[in-house]
């Protein structure tokens, strides 16, 4: 019987021979060959076979194409008994060629066999095809093919964990960069997650469900709290870790933190991270399989940077923290001695950030800007109170006077090496800019205007009209949307109109209520 007339499902079923590896990933045999009888002698003879608690999975193959399509298809297979003579006489060797050079696969054992050795001398295959080992179908009786298999694993193993390493180490200097770059406690501690999980991904074979669950959690008052989480803790944030986790891992948690050092169990890993200012976070990670020697190891070295991060973190917030509130006292100021409407720096921030992501700047930009825009209207510090509080209608000279306050803030903000204090000056000197040019005071146009200026401006506009002021009342809503919808392509960016009408509803849903939660 030709191979093609045989039942497809024998010919390319999965069959496990589980031994006494059952529950474990088994290690993956493609038998090559067009005789039946080949396939049927070598799965009866590494019947039960096990290495390393891992029995064998045999897929097959009884053409040099189903091979290739196999190999394709199962990327992580460990050994190929691979036959010299099937289509062709040397379809085997080209197959060989083809795993190598192709597919650049270079972890599969290829294990040559042949029933012909004068077709394909040893010597001459073994010098000119990247094989692992050739064998006489003859010569293979039952104790060799199991000792060659042995071999076979063996050095499979040994480079598949040479490779996880290498990859391993790999992804710890290129996380190591991102772990100290300027970001939240919560987006750090989410990226310290997707990085460990990385690094107990062991090959190809993984998939979605194999992946690690975990999180990070931050101890405050003697209590652990959920920062981020994966898998099965990714709906745990902001939850006591205690009311959400089974006592088992609570316990492992505890115990982490009264011995203020790691814990490292078959499947699991237990962090602890005290920072210099005495914050104490705690890292918990599962993973589906076993962590190896290299797995412990790596996580290790990681670790190591952790900790040096988490102190760069908290730093990091400590400044930003810094600097927000001097900016909204700075702001608050400003707005208590032109007599603004209370909150007013907050609701244009909180306008700005939201105007912000809908105009498609990243979190990161947005969070920049709502950080930065309160600080727009500095510069009337410089501004005198008889000029900034009348009543009346300003005088043109008056009105000169008052048109400085871009510069003065400035002025005053220009000199500083922070990125939000940078931002804010730009913002104070261009956001009474006009998009047709007819601001002040460098009479900027169009996209001239930074983007952060101009979402500032319309913020601004929006939140003065619709409160009561000094010198006028508040105007109603449809006489505020009116006057935006007037200036559209003229005071405003046409884009930025479309898109503040486009989410009305989000922005006039904002309260002061809002705008204080954000900002606490």
């Amino acid at each position: 019987m030709e191979p093609g007339e045989k039942n497809n499902q024998l010919l390319f079923a999965d069959e496990v021979v589980p031994g006494r590896g059952a529950g474990k990933k088994p290690w993956k045999v493609l038998i090559a060959d067009d005789e039946e009888e080949v396939h049927a002698i070598t799965r009866m003879v590494l019947n039960n076979f096990t290495f390393e608690g891992q029995g064998l999975m045999f897929l097959s193959a009884y053409s040099g194409t189903e091979t290739k399509v196999l190999l394709q298809e199962h990327p992580d297979t460990a050994i190929v008994l691979l036959d010299v003579v099937m289509e062709e006489e040397t379809t085997g060797l080209a197959v060989a060629r083809y795993i190598r050079e192709q597919l650049n696969n270079k972890f599969v054992r290829i294990i040559l066999r042949t029933g012909q050795p004068g077709q394909a001398p040893e010597r001459q295959v073994t010098m000119d095809y990247d094989i692992n080992d050739y064998k006489e179908k003859t010569e293979l009786t039952a104790q060799k093919l199991f000792t060659t298999i042995i071999g076979a694993l063996r050095a499979y193993r040994d480079l598949r964990m040479i490779e996880q390493s290498r990859k391993g180490l790999e992804q710890i200097v290129a996380a190591s960069a991102n772990l100290f770059e300027l970001q939240s406690l919560k987006k750090f501690a989410t990226g310290v997650l997707t990085q460990l999980t990385l690094l107990v991904l062991h090959d190809e074979g993984d998939v979605p469900t194999d992946r690690p669950s975990g999180f990070v959690a931050i101890r405050q008052g003697g209590e652990g709290y959920i920062l981020a989480g994966i898998g099965q803790f990714r709906d745990a944030i902001n939850k006591p870790a205690q009311e959400v986790m089974p006592l088992k891992i609570v316990q492992l948690l505890t115990q982490a933190h009264e011995k203020r050092h790691d814990i490292f169990l078959h499947n699991e890993y237990v962090g602890y991270f005290c920072t210099r200012n005495g914050s104490e976070n705690l890292l918990y990670l599962q993973s589906q399989s076993n962590l190896n020697e290299i797995d412990r190891e790596l996580m290790q070295v990681f670790s190591t940077n952790l900790a040096v991060a988490f102190d760069n973190v908290y730093l990091n917030q400590a400044i930003v923290e810094t600097q927000k509130e001097v900016i909204f006292t700075l702001g608050e100021v400003i707005e208590t001695r032109s007599k603004e409407t209370g909150n007013h720096v907050k609701r244009v921030a909180t306008y700005s950030h939201l105007l912000a992501l809908k105009a498609g700047l990243s979190e990161e930009e947005a969070e920049l800007l709502r950080l930065a825009s309160p600080m727009h209207d500095v510069g009337k510090i410089g501004i005198p109170d008889a000029i900034l509080n009348k009543p009346e209608k300003l005088t043109v000279e008056e009105f000169n006077v008052l048109k400085t306050h871009p510069l003065i803030g400035y002025q005053i903000l220009k000199g500083s090496k922070q990125n939000i204090l940078k931002t804010a000056a730009i913002i104070a000197l261009q956001h009474h800019e006009h998009w047709d040019g007819s601001g002040y005071p460098q009479g900027l146009s169009g996209e001239h205007i930074h983007i952060f200026a101009r979402i500032t401006t319309l913020a601004d506009v929006f939140d003065i009209l619709s409160h009561h002021r000094i010198y006028e009342k508040a105007w109603d809503q449809d006489r505020v949307l009116a006057f935006i919808q007037e200036g559209r392509g003229t005071q405003f960016d046409p884009a930025l109109v479309d898109l503040f009408f486009k989410h009305l509803a989000e922005l006039i849903t904002i309260t002061d209520t809002d705008a204080e939660k954000v900002f606490s």
